[in-house]
């Protein structure tokens, strides 16, 4: 790839994950001139029809990798008309779509495209499918991961990015159970030209009742991605492609804003998925394994940061072990990576549980609730300025400083 840089000392880093944040840290280690390999458990590379936000934290460092141009052919802005609404459809405010500096750095985008532009990013054969991993050891020339299908690898590095039932938490910290928020999200895409008169660019919000309704565009603006909120008294499946019941979704948003109801009566199949996250990990790293995405912190979708902070972590990771020299061990920059990267990752896992209440109008008073929805345009500021590149080289620079 242009750009990439050389480095004085060839790390080879093997990331166990080929979904979005494992493949998202393999495009910004190689962009680094780190030697990468990817182990998907499954057959294809593949995400489920699913959209998510790509946000203006997460999107500079990926066009500072060159996918720019790429992402934007496949994306979908997300500007104007993005408004917050009470059920009925009176509107509380505006949802913010860039960060303080006017940039609108906002896509929706349908995981599969994502994926593919990020995979298109690595050399042809840096991404191994069909490796279900099964055992992973370490000793002082490196570290080893066994494969279902009977291979083995050795790296420098192994990273951890096999998702929120990650089979190698386990050989970094005792795994944490799942809690469960009481809710389960249907989701589906729909296409727009079914919805001539719905608004293109935006990211419309309804919260009420107990529940929350949001629609973006994805694809382009060829597709509209919908994902309803409702509580359920029984523990959802924490899956991306169970099959959602179509009626019930509509029955749960009975009576709500005529666009909710008319964008609903054109569902003809959805999925389901049970929202979980879990307390924050007292660590993240053993030795030369080091957790990524949602292995280390899952956190609930009510900031759409939950990709956004994979993205990141990748960005980190591969900043921290580019400065590691010829005589530094890899254990150590494992070590900055996690210190540097969890105090915000705890944040932002907080606030999207924050952020759910909010939605979903646990208030006596909505007129409060309006007012900290118009507030949250602060903490979103804060999150799109961050510039996580900056920071972990800041964060190295302070190192330094200590020697």
């Amino acid at each position: 790839m242009k750009g990439d840089v050389v480095m004085s000392k060839r790390i080879h880093v093997a990331i166990v994950g080929g979904g979005m944040g494992g493949l998202a840290a393999a495009a910004a280690l190689h962009h680094r001139g780190i030697s990468v390999a990817v182990y998907e458990q499954s057959g294809v590379l593949r995400e489920v029809g699913a959209g998510i936000f790509v946000y203006p934290n997460s999107l500079r460092q990926l066009e500072r990798m060159g996918l720019g141009p790429a992402l934007a052919r496949v994306g979908a802005k997300v500007g104007a008309g993005s408004e917050y609404y009470r059920m009925d459809g009176s509107v509380v405010g505006k949802v913010l779509t860039t960060d303080s500096s006017g940039w609108n750095g906002m896509y929706g985008m349908h995981r599969a495209d994502i994926l593919k532009v990020l995979a298109d990013a690595l050399p042809a054969n840096a991404i191994h499918t069909g490796h279900r991993c099964i055992g992973f050891s370490q000793d002082e020339a490196g570290a080893h991961l066994a494969f279902e299908n009977g291979n083995v690898t050795h790296a420098d590095v192994v990273i951890a990015a096999d998702g929120i039932h990650s089979v190698l938490q386990k050989h970094v910290v005792e795994p944490s159970a799942p809690e469960y928020s009481g809710f389960r999200a249907y989701r589906g895409l729909i296409a727009a030209d079914r919805l001539p008169e719905w608004r293109r660019e935006a990211h419309q919000i309804w919260m009420g009742d107990g529940k929350h309704f949001m629609v973006f565009p994805v694809r382009g603006g060829e597709l509209l991605n919908y994902v309803g909120f409702v509580p359920t008294p029984s523990q959802t499946a924490e899956s991306w492609s169970a099959v959602g019941d179509r009626d019930e979704l509509a029955a749960s948003f009975a009576g709500w804003d005529p666009r909710v109801t008319y964008l609903l009566e054109k569902v003809e199949t959805c999925f389901w998925w049970g929202l979980n996250d879990r307390k924050p990990l007292g660590k993240w790293v053993n030795g030369r394994l080091a957790l990524l995405g949602d292995a280390a912190h899952p956190m609930l979708p009510h900031l759409g940061q939950g990709a956004n902070q994979a993205i990141e972590d990748g960005t980190a990771l591969a900043v921290i072990l580019q400065a590691c020299g010829q005589d530094a061990s890899v254990e150590d920059a494992l070590k900055r990576y996690e210190e540097l990267r969890r105090p915000r990752t705890s944040m932002v896992q907080a606030e999207s549980r924050k952020n759910g209440l909010r939605y979903d109008s646990r208030y006596a008073d909505l007129g409060q609730r309006d007012r900290e929805i118009a507030n949250i345009a602060v903490l979103r500021r804060s999150l799109y300025d961050y510039d996580i590149e900056k920071e972990a080289l800041r964060f190295l620079s302070m190192d330094e400083a200590t020697i």
